[in-house]
């Protein structure tokens, strides 16, 4: 069973309450009928019945059984058109995290159609940072085939979409909501590699050292998780690498989460992994909030829509557990 599929089926076991605000956009229309129907979550759509109604008329067919709404304000609706003003658009997001801070819904989905800075800004203001989390940030869940054994594989690639230059601190704290949240997502435990272009002192440098620091600040943070620094990409992942350049290390060869020392890199390897090696990257995935709220692509397919929603509906668990 792939990856995605296997997200769907371990949400479908305790189906959560997700709320999509981009209710005028087909995609979303047409994935919240399919999870609803899957059992994957309980999909709520911002707007009006009527005006949901009307959306899906305009993608010729009826509104899906197990498909909730919720009205807004009056003076906030979608026009008769289709068309959402920027405003109401924004009200549609700010709905929907609000639901989420009160607890009336497990999750949101959103980005569809909205700007990553506005699902950003409305994750912050309405839902805010976990209790002693500082740093927002994000992680990309690369499928991937076999590379160190018979099995396909999914590694965590963090950060690759929030924080642009992390100090020490921040990269601790970005690998330890990486890690906080692994179990939930794929299903097994961390091992967590802070990357660099240096392995165990094999350079020197202001960078190297500042990865040092943060492994040294991660330890602190989470004694019992299993994590190295500095590695470079090949020792962290190969086991035949690894025993030359990092011999008797518990991570190197065996690590899950990437931990970038910039989002250039960690933006860039996760581009190519996905575009040169075939990889299904599903992110990026917000970490640090005290509910879970999730950021989609502008290119997302319905594919994209439904895994992201599962994923979040996962998250609940590891939320509700801090």
């Amino acid at each position: 069973m792939s990856f995605t599929a296997e997200l769907r089926r371990r949400a479908a076991g305790t189906p959560r309450r997700i709320a999509f605000p981009e209710s005028w956009d087909p995609r979303i229309l047409e994935a919240a009928a399919r999870l609803a129907s899957d059992g994957v979550v309980q999909p709520l759509l911002i707007g009006e019945a009527q005006a949901v109604a009307a959306a899906y008329a305009r993608v010729g067919r009826d509104p899906p059984p197990g498909v909730e709404t919720r009205a807004l304000d009056p003076r906030v609706r979608l026009q008769a058109s289709g068309g959402v003003a920027n405003e109401d658009r924004r009200a549609h997001l700010s709905v929907a995290a609000s639901m989420l801070a009160a607890g009336d819904v497990d999750g949101v989905v959103a980005g569809a159609d909205l700007p990553t800075a506005q699902v950003v800004r409305a994750a912050l203001k309405r839902v805010g940072l976990r209790e002693g989390c500082a740093t927002l940030s994000s992680s990309f869940y690369m499928a991937v085939g076999p590379f160190r054994g018979s099995s396909d594989e999914v590694l965590t690639f963090t950060d690759a979409g929030v924080v642009p230059d992390p100090d020490a601190q921040q990269l601790a704290e970005i690998a330890l909501e990486a890690a906080r949240a692994r179990p939930s997502i794929v299903g097994d435990q961390a091992r967590v590699a802070f990357l660099s272009f240096s392995t165990l002192g094999s350079a020197d440098g202001p960078s190297v050292r500042r990865i040092r620091e943060a492994l040294d600040r991660f330890r602190a943070l989470a004694p019992d998780v299993p994590a190295e620094g500095e590695l470079q990409a090949d020792a962290a992942l190969l086991p035949d690498v690894a025993a030359r350049k990092a011999p008797g290390s518990p991570v190197a060869g065996t690590a899950n989460v990437l931990v970038f020392p910039s989002l250039d890199a960690g933006n860039i390897a996760y581009k190519l992994v996905e575009r040169l090696a075939g990889a299904t990257a599903l992110g990026p995935i917000l970490q640090g909030l005290k509910r879970p709220l999730n950021d989609l692509s502008r290119g997302a397919s319905v594919e994209d829509v439904m895994d992201v929603a599962a994923i979040t509906a996962l998250m609940v668990g590891g939320s509700e557990g801090a």
